[in-house]
């Protein structure tokens, strides 16, 4: 068997045990019903990959006002809890651990799913582009948040928190990463507030540790994913780089499970001096997930390098459900291609 370090056991700590060090990617596929709820075609779907070493559930709304793509799953009411404990039993009845990825998705949203209203934004600064498969809506401005808006918004983290225990959850990793909300506060082209939460790197990361002492009080086990580089929906801005060099020293004092790179393709950027796992682990002690077109045998490399602990697949799981078995036993991976997002298999 080659890449045999992927299939050693990692000690996340608290009775957390992976069987190997292959993470399932969250990957948001619209499968959710008309009312934000779970289906049993999902649980079959997450069921059949259980021996990854631990997914990450798509992207998962914390409130109504989180939503930003169609059919994305909600974890904010008594229907979807039960429907996701359904989920995580499925997992866990196939040896598997689950975390939820909980998300608000902040100006990458449309009044369409907001009642009328403007989405919520650190600054009322918008996005171009269109709505992910809703092509006729366009994004627009959104709505700078009040002190009262990020209150509200950090108690939703922490009600979904307290829900993804309730539907039986191994832990949860905190969205802040991929231009959303949480990634908006922490980069200067999204974040202009003179206020407490903008204008430095203390204040641009209080809503991203505010969240996390949240969500730790109700739940054990807690990641966050973090794009250091702006890469998606957000512009790149030299001082965020000093935003991150901050964030990422604060984080080795919370005891988080792990800190997952968010970035499409995890390559060498000049002013990170690396690529974006390379530059997290540098001044980040923990546990750290990698992320970004990692196949097993680069994934296998960058554990032996000691860049990072676990490796994060994302299409390749898409289309080989049998991943693990068949990167064991050195089969042929089935190609991801673009039409496979329509049905889960």
């Amino acid at each position: 068997m080659r890449h045999e370090n992927l299939f050693t056991p990692v000690d996340l700590g608290a009775g957390l045990i992976l069987n190997n060090r292959l993470i399932m990617a969250p990957l948001t596929r619209c499968m959710a019903d008309e009312n934000l709820v779970p289906t049993e075609t999902m649980a079959a779907y997450y069921g059949r990959r259980a021996d990854i070493g631990l997914i990450i559930s798509e992207a998962t709304n914390i409130s109504p006002s989180a939503q930003g793509y169609p059919k994305s799953p909600g974890l904010y009411n008594d229907a979807q809890v039960k429907a996701w404990k359904n989920i995580t039993q499925r997992v866990h009845q196939n040896g598997g651990k689950i975390f939820v990825q909980l998300w608000h998705t902040g100006r990458v949203s449309h009044s369409f799913f907001q009642n009328g209203e403007k989405p919520l934004a650190p600054s009322a600064i918008g996005i171009e582009g269109h709505v992910p498969r809703m092509r006729e809506l366009e994004y627009g401005e959104p709505k700078a948040m009040t002190e009262a808006d990020i209150t509200q918004v950090i108690n939703d983290f922490a009600i979904a928190a307290a829900n993804a225990k309730k539907a039986g959850f191994d832990g949860v990793e905190i969205h802040g990463a991929n231009g959303y909300l949480i990634d908006q506060f922490l980069h200067f082209s999204s974040n202009q507030r003179t206020d407490e939460f903008g204008g430095t790197a203390k204040n641009m990361s209080r809503l991203l540790f505010s969240v996390i002492d949240a969500v730790k009080k109700e739940i054990e086990h807690v990641g966050v994913r973090l794009s250091p580089a702006a890469y998606f929906n957000m512009e790149h801005d030299v001082r965020d780089v000093g935003v991150f060099d901050y964030v990422l020293s604060k984080l080795n004092s919370l005891e988080l499970t792990y800190v997952h790179t968010g970035i499409f393709e995890d390559s060498h950027i000049d002013y990170l001096n690396g690529s974006v796992t390379q530059y997290i682990r540098q001044s980040y002690h923990g546990t750290v997930i990698a992320n970004g077109g990692y196949t097993a045998k680069s994934g296998a490399q960058t554990i032996l390098k000691g860049d990072a602990d676990l490796i994060a697949i994302g299409r390749p799981l898409i289309a080989n459900p049998d991943y693990v078995e068949k990167v064991k036993t050195e089969q042929v991976l089935t190609e991801y291609t673009e039409d496979m997002l329509t049905e889960l298999i």
